[in-house]
């Protein structure tokens, strides 16, 4: 977001100096009455003792104001002035901005509400007549607090969808426009709306209707729908007299008297006395400057996210194997996809044993061609079936399946993932023996373990950490991809080269990180209550660091449940957050979808700034990108990073302009 003349990012320094911090940012505590605003709105706006919010301006009954997308909104966050919000984007980008809301006073009837508003969202047009259609790249969600915290984005309606605000308590939409990846460039404008509403105004238009009435639109409906369903296959004098007796029909149903009033020529006494009716609405006006480039389909960087199908079997009371298993699997597969992160499905067994497969599907079916060949995937799991039953048929599947996924040529995305995080030498043994089982048939397979330290028993080094750092000599060849805990690190970046200096590039080998428990504050991580750009910023220190790829064990590995809308609780001993990055749709309404948390929401913006770096290097250097994020203040090291949204957006405006129009970088 631009801050001259747009959305100003919020800010821990300047006047923000003596603003009291809560100790979870984004949490005030309280939801009761703080800061209530008893505005003497007049008696002759008053009905029944209530106020009637048609006959108030809307901005007298609640505040309204914008606020970046690395912003935790809290329920006790302060109002701030509105201003017009200019977003920055790619083709194939998705960014996001936040509507907040809290109520001045009351006026609703309701008993614990403090009113209704309505959030209408407009398409938003470039001058050239492209649109960026609401619903589907512009989108709106609630935010809803999990322990508190702003975390869970439940989807409202589009264009139209009401909430309820409640006293003394601020209110948050997030608000998603996401750029085709064919989108012409140019710059993009609407507006969204925001209208207090009377208690009972949210009632469907078809329950304010007559008996008659709903005959009469169903009727009309039905038989517009008869003439102009057959239209593809009759001749075109025929088809433009069906199409003039649907305009007909479509009219009639206008005419009905529920509709007369929607009008724009109808009048009556009352709607010309102006003291009846006010209430203009809020107008946020949102620009998209849609950038002349592109972010890839495939990830640059793979990010392998694992996704629980024994949570999934007991909380949706699903049969391994069933139809129903396949289609719950082949939906949370294509959901995560949108967020760049290439999904695996686990299932975990003693001692840290893992089944590990992206496609639930045998490599020979005909659907397991639409996972592996995604252009949106950039690494996929084999499963390793022998980790479940160590049989004959169990081995001789496993050779099939490599087999054909070895003549595809989409097998260089493959890795087996066996085993997380060994301690002693008998797994890494076991590591050892089933790698060598695989590369007796497929010598150029991949094989990815996850470590800490290095094996207990073993002995490597006088000190924990060059044991660790010794892991890659015990391991090869029989793992390729070393993918070593961030937390092991701390604030030693300087440790990275001592790692990398143990690896074999020459020779296919990589090394990936992860997060898991660990790190913690102030060290980037997706843990609840962090700041939101400590989100943002696991991403930056995977970049800064020369990682090729990044694994996180978990998005659902909540408590188990049986039923598919009970409580979400995270697991005991794990910080809050840790290994859940969405919620399933039936917590919040009847939806079967997943619902994203804010996390995932910037895990996805630290992904897209790894493109945006990624490209800048590609022109002027890894050392002159890193110089660039030092200079803008974006990321220093993992306690050294921006708190504040302003410098993000300097960033990369400053890498669009040195890219696309060679023109050298602003440093203003």
């Amino acid at each position: 977001m631009e801050s001259d003349g747009a959305l100003a990012a919020p800010h821990l320094g300047g006047d923000m100096q003596n603003f009291n911090v809560p100790p979870i940012e984004g949490v005030a505590g309280g939801g009761t009455a703080y800061g209530w605003e008893h505005e003497d709105i007049g008696p002759g706006h008053l009905t029944n003792g209530t106020i009637d919010p048609t006959k108030v301006q809307s901005a007298d009954l609640l505040h309204v104001w914008c606020m970046p997308s690395t912003a935790n909104v809290g329920q006790q966050e302060s109002p701030r002035p509105l201003e017009p919000v200019a977003l920055l984007a790619a083709r194939n980008e998705r960014e996001s901005i936040q509507i907040a809301l809290r109520p001045k006073v009351s006026w609703s009837t309701s008993s614990g509400i403090a009113g209704a508003v309505q959030i209408q969202s407009t398409d938003l047009c470039s001058s050239t007549g492209d649109r960026l259609v609401v619903g589907k790249s512009v989108t709106l969600r609630r935010v809803v607090s999990i322990l508190g915290v702003p975390d869970a984005l439940v989807p409202l309606d589009a264009p139209v969808s009401q909430i309820n605000l409640f006293p003394g308590e601020t209110s948050t939409i997030w608000v998603s426009v996401t750029v085709p990846y064919d989108q012409p460039p140019g710059q993009y404008e609407g507006q969204i709306i925001v209208t207090a509403m009377k208690p009972d105004a949210g009632r469907s238009a078809m329950s304010c209707l007559s008996r008659d009435e709903k005959h009469q639109l169903y009727k009309e409906l039905k038989s517009c729908l008869d003439v102009v369903e057959p239209l593809d296959d009759k001749p075109l004098e025929e088809a433009v007299n069906r199409a003039k007796y649907a305009t007909s029909s479509l009219k009639n149903i206008l005419l009905l008297p529920t509709f007369v009033e929607c009008r724009d020529d109808h009048t009556s006494s009352d709607a010309m006395d102006e003291d009846n009716i006010i209430n203009p609405s809020i107008s946020i006006k949102l620009s998209v400057t849609v950038w002349d480039f592109t972010l890839p389909l495939t990830p640059s960087l793979p990010a392998v996210f694992g996704v629980s199908e024994t949570v999934i079997e007991d909380r949706f009371c699903l049969q391994h194997g069933s139809q129903i298993w396949y289609d719950a699997l082949d939906r949370h597969f294509e959901w995560l996809l949108q967020y760049r992160i290439s999904p695996f499905f686990c299932r975990w067994g003693e001692r840290m044993r893992v089944l590990a497969y992206t496609c639930p599907w045998p490599a020979d079916h005909p659907k397991a061609d639409n996972y592996y060949s995604d252009p949106r995937l950039a690494a996929y799991a084999v499963p390793y079936l022998p980790i479940l039953t160590c049989t004959d048929t169990a081995k001789d599947s496993l050779r099939r399946e490599v087999e054909v996924l070895k003549s595809k040529s989409h097998w260089k995305k493959a890795y087996f993932y066996l085993w997380d995080e060994p301690v002693n030498l008998e797994q890494y043994d076991t590591i050892r023996n089933m790698s060598s089982e695989i590369r007796a048939y497929a010598p150029d397979a991949r094989v990815l373990t996850t470590y800490y330290c290095g094996p207990s028993g073993a002995e490597l080094s006088s000190s924990t950490f060059e044991a660790f750092v010794k892991v890659p000599g015990i391991l090869r060849p029989h793992t390729q991809i070393f993918c070593t805990s961030e937390w092991v690190l701390g604030s030693r970046e300087d440790m990275v080269k001592d790692i990398v200096d143990e690896l074999q590039p020459e020779n296919g080998e990589e090394w990936w990180t992860y997060v898991c428990l660990g790190p913690t504050d102030p060290h980037p991580n997706w843990h609840l209550g962090m700041r939101g750009t400590q989100h943002r910023a696991v991403m930056w220190r995977v970049w800064k660091e020369g990682g090729t790829g990044f694994l996180y064990w978990g998005a659902n590995c909540y408590e188990k449940a049986t039923v598919p809308s009970a409580e979400i609780k995270f697991r005991r001993g794990l910080p809050p957050g840790d290994g859940v990055l969405f919620y399933p749709g039936e917590v919040f309404s009847s939806s079967n979808e997943p619902v994203a948390s804010v996390r995932l929401e910037r895990i996805l913006s630290g992904l897209q700034d790894i493109e945006y770096l990624k490209l800048y290097s590609s022109k002027y250097g890894k050392e002159e990108a890193l110089s660039l994020m030092e200079r803008r203040g974006v990321y220093l090291g993992p306690e050294r990073y921006t708190l504040d949204h302003g410098p993000i957006d300097l960033m990369r405006a400053d890498i669009y302009q040195a890219c696309n129009f060679g023109t050298g970088i602003p440093f203003a």
